[in-house]
């Protein structure tokens, strides 16, 4: 939920990228799957994040 946790995972969305990008201007497909999978599991990652902030902020808009 909080700053920290979102730069975690766009951190980790970026490495998924730069591993992606390397796998495929060397060949290697399974490097490059895994970058993939790095990517979609930080765009997870954020979702999550991004509904509990919602939550969150739900919350706060029923707290009188």
């Amino acid at each position: 939920m909080g700053i920290g946790d979102k730069a975690k995972n766009k951190v980790e969305e970026a490495g998924g990228q730069a591993k992606e990008s390397t796998g495929r201007a060397t060949g290697d497909r399974e490097m490059e799957a895994e970058g993939r999978g790095d990517q979609s599991e930080a765009k997870v990652k954020q979702a999550g994040e991004k509904v509990k902030d919602a939550g969150k902020n739900l919350k706060d808009g029923l707290t009188p």
